[in-house]
Parts: C-alpha cells; sequence; structure tokens
C-alpha cells in the first residue's frame, strides 16, 4: 500500500480513514494534498477489500480550502495553461469521490470552507458536529461560486434557491441550517462525531457492496436523464444484480435464518 505524506491515512476493517492532518492551518489545501486525493481515491474504484471511505480533519476544523500562501500566491504566479490544469485536479479529487463505489462518508468537525466545503458535499453521507459549519467563499475572493462541479452537486442535495444564495453569498451554514437544509446527514454532539461515523460505517459494511457502488451510479446518472431513460437504466441495473451472487445469499441467509455474508459478487 503506498504511503500517502499529505494527510494521515489509514485502513481498518475495510474502512479507509483519510484524515486532514494540518491543524496549525485549519488544514488549509496545497498542490499536493489534492494531488494525493486525486491518485487515492482514484486507486481505491478497483479496491474490492475497501468497503467504505471517511474522510475527516484533525483538530479545530474540518478543511479551510486552499492555502492562501502554498496555493493561492502560487497561482498568481502561473500562466493561464497551468492554472487549468490545476482547476481539472481539484475536479478530479470530486469526481472520484462522487464516482467511486465505495460510499464516502464526511466527518465534518469544525470549518468546512471553500474547497473544503465542496469535498464535504461530494461525500454521500454527511456527518456534522454541532460546532461544524459550511461557507462556499469562493465569490468572496473573487473568483465564480462554481468550483470542482459544485454548481451541478449543491442544488442537487439543497434546491436551486438554498444553493444559490450559498454560492453567489459565500455566508456560513450552521450545522442546524446545514440539517434543515439537507446538507447535513445528522448532526450530533461533539464528542460524538467520531461514534456516529462508525456507527454508519458499520451500517454500510453490512450491505452488499455491488448494490451499494450501483446505488451511486444510477444516483449519478439519473441527475441528468430523463425519466423515462431513468426507469429503464434501473431496470437493466436491476436485472444484473438479481441475477448476481449477493441477491442468492441474500437469500439464503434469509432463509437459513442467518445474516447474509456479501462478496460484491
Amino acid at each position: 500500500m503506498k504511503r500517502w505524506e499529505h494527510f494521515d491515512y489509514e485502513e481498518r476493517d475495510a474502512v479507509a480513514t483519510v484524515t486532514f492532518s494540518r491543524p496549525e492551518r485549519l488544514n488549509s489545501l496545497t498542490f499536493d494534498v489534492y494531488a494525493d486525493i486525486r491518485d487515492l481515491t482514484d486507486s481505491l474504484r478497483t479496491r474490492q477489500d475497501v468497503r467504505v471511505l471517511v474522510i475527516r480533519g484533525r483538530g479545530r476544523g474540518f478543511c479551510s480550502g486552499g492555502d492562501v500562501d502554498e496555493i493561492i500566491a502560487e497561482l498568481l504566479k502561473m500562466s493561464t495553461r497551468d492554472v487549468f490544469e490545476f482547476a481539472r485536479m481539484t475536479g478530479a479529487c470530486v469526481r472520484n469521490l462522487r464516482e467511486m463505489p465505495q460510499p464516502v462518508i464526511a466527518a465534518v468537525n469544525g470549518m468546512a470552507a471553500g474547497a473544503g466545503a465542496v469535498l464535504a458535499a461530494a461525500a454521500d453521507i454527511r456527518l456534522l458536529a454541532e460546532s461544524a459549519s459550511f461557507r462556499f467563499l469562493f465569490t468572496s475572493v473573487g473568483l465564480s461560486g462554481g468550483d470542482m462541479g459544485i454548481c451541478w452537486l449543491l442544488p442537487r442535495i439543497v434546491g436551486l434557491g438554498r444553493a444559490t444564495e450559498a454560492l453567489l453569498l459565500g455566508g456560513k451554514i450552521t450545522s442546524v441550517e446545514a440539517l434543515a437544509w439537507g446538507l447535513a446527514s445528522r448532526v450530533v454532539a461533539d464528542d460524538q462525531l467520531d461514534a456516529a461515523v462508525a456507527d454508519q460505517a458499520a451500517r454500510l459494511k453490512a450491505l452488499a457492496p455491488w448494490g451499494l457502488a450501483m446505488t451511486k451510479e444510477m444516483l449519478n446518472r439519473a441527475a441528468s436523464t430523463d425519466y423515462s431513460s431513468a426507469i429503464e437504466m434501473e431496470a437493466f441495473t436491476q436485472t444484473l444484480l438479481m441475477t448476481a451472487d449477493d441477491f442468492r445469499e441474500f437469500h439464503a441467509g434469509f432463509t437459513g435464518k442467518r445474516p447474509p455474508e456479501y462478496r460484491g459478487r
């Protein structure tokens, strides 16, 4: 297994955990952190032994976005082409999180701002500590509110009206607001966040991995297709999974009065 140098990484009991580990900088992102996120998430796509990915931050915050000194100052020195390549790399991080077959849990403690807010939004499940907050602050630094695909993603999570306000104004979204908007799957006391993540990961591991993977696939594809095509696409997918081993294993477990042992086959 490759050693990832720009964040902490652990695999235990089929759960991979990325921990942003620059707490003195509120876990701000650097070029190297982005590159490692892109490469790690790409490598996990074919790892059947990893069932869930958790993303979290060390210290007072989840992730405060791009580092002002190590990214923003350096971007000002770059050519248009080099900046474009950087923007494509950041977008690849989000695309990989959305398209990887494993469910992704964002454990948001404290601030998730800028690109950090986008990475959290890209997760399938967002568990928030009460102290957590979001800020999509791109317009506050002179940029478009659309970054890393968030203009496609956020309206599908919270609706167009709230997404428009969040991306135009870049204001703080508290954990209470995030829960009401649907941006948070669940909000817990700060000292209960790790336990909530462990519980959710365990629930996901108990389910058929191929079924979870195809659920993500259907959600992604249905967002950009018509209703009739979505029905047909889901019929094809269910036909595939109804003839797969895990569906038979469910029946065997049910009739044998035992938990099914899913293998993603």
